[in-house]
């Protein structure tokens, strides 16, 4: 499904056979990239580019990086992402509740918990984070 249009490119969510983490394509013919995205914080990463060899300049990735970043068209990736295939690409990670992040950690700290589920609501651009074994959830405001 579209998204937006940048310098004639055009971004894209794949609605078929797609997996995590939440990501969005472009297809230029002799490239392509995939830009991630998530559903706790506001930031976008080019994932990767393929092929290497055929890399455009870093202004056009880093354009195209910025346009999905823009709250609008993150707000759409994020409702597309969620209506289409109802994960947010959170369950079974861990939350750190004092920094608000997930976190890849090795070991289990009193400040963090394992997020049993997690859903998306697009009409107030929120999600809502369930913590195994916490006293209550997280509603992360985007």
């Amino acid at each position: 499904m579209r998204l937006f249009s940048y310098k004639g490119f055009s971004m894209v969510i794949m609605l078929r056979d797609e997996h995590c983490p939440p990501h969005a394509h472009v297809d230029a013919g002799s490239w392509s990239a995939r830009f991630k995205f998530c559903f706790w914080h506001n930031s976008v990463e080019l994932w990767d580019v393929v092929p290497h060899s055929n890399r455009p300049p870093v202004a056009v990735l880093e354009g195209l990086r910025h346009a999905l970043g823009q709250p609008a068209h993150l707000r759409r990736a994020r409702a597309i992402w969620w209506g289409e295939l109802h994960t947010v690409c959170l369950d079974h990670q861990i939350w750190d509740w004092q920094a608000s992040e997930v976190v890849v950690i090795k070991r289990i700290a009193n400040t963090t918990w394992m997020i049993g589920s997690a859903c998306y609501e697009p009409e107030t651009n929120k999600t809502l984070l369930a913590l195994i074994g916490a006293p209550e959830g997280v509603e992360i405001q985007l």
